[in-house]
């Protein structure tokens, strides 16, 4: 019979064994899963400006989307004063990581697509949902006022609830044409409950999904605010 010596020993080189084959494999996949990482946000952005690329991202081929991202879009990182940050890549900054360093230290990425009637901004935004992290991608025309287009993602929001701020097309899309100045005032887009009574500047909340609609309209009233200063360094220009 084997003593306990031996079964210890045979479970220490077992566990060895296999910690080496999961380390193997995990930097094996490594160079795989950081392009589909990188392939998935860039069908998130162009997800915003679907109406302008005349074509969903998300059926796009991975090859099509990333040569249309990279002919297309121009990538800035901003401070926390909309300065532009110079050595850093837009795609490499994770708002997640952002939001736990102190305010004014923190960048933001801007994605700058080149549109045939002239640039589109995408500003990247962060919040809370129901359960988790909301997120999103709000495009702005040129004249820094208007919506082109957004998008939305979330962690854990409830199926058929708050999930729809992504599930439903018809979310997001109500965003298109909404300003987020009202008389030289930035006033964001809120969405709301009962009934639109400015639509220049609300969309419709989710039936049932009280506290997400909630977060989007707090994400989008904090996170743009961050690129406005940027945005009126250009119109100086």
């Amino acid at each position: 019979m084997f003593n306990n010596r031996y079964i210890l020993i045979y479970t220490l080189v077992m566990a060895l064994v296999v910690s080496v084959a999961l380390a193997f494999v995990v930097n094996g996949l490594k160079p795989l899963h950081d392009i589909n990482e990188a392939v998935f946000k860039k069908k998130d952005i162009l997800s915003a400006i679907r109406d302008q690329i005349g074509a969903d991202p998300l059926k796009m081929k991975d090859e099509e989307l990333i040569r249309l991202f990279e002919e297309k879009m121009d990538k800035v990182v901003l401070d926390a004063n909309g300065k532009v940050v110079t050595g850093l890549d837009a795609e490499t900054i994770d708002l997640a990581a952002e939001e736990k360093k102190p305010s004014n230290e923190r960048k933001y990425p801007l994605f700058i697509y080149k549109g045939d009637k002239g640039n589109i901004y995408l500003m990247s935004v962060r919040g809370n949902g129901l359960w988790d992290k909301i997120w999103g991608y709000i495009a702005l025309e040129g004249d820094f006022n208007t919506i082109a287009g957004a998008s939305f993602g979330h962690v854990a929001e409830t199926p058929g609830l708050g999930a729809e701020i992504k599930d439903n097309a018809n979310f997001p899309n109500a965003f298109h044409g909404k300003k987020i100045y009202e008389n030289g005032n930035y006033v964001s887009v809120q969405v709301v409950k009962g009934g639109i009574k400015v639509p220049d500047h609300q969309v419709d909340a989710i039936s049932g999904a009280t506290i997400t609609s909630n977060g989007v309209s707090e994400m989008l009233n904090r996170g743009m605010v961050a690129y406005l200063p940027y945005f009126e360094s250009l119109k100086k220009k």
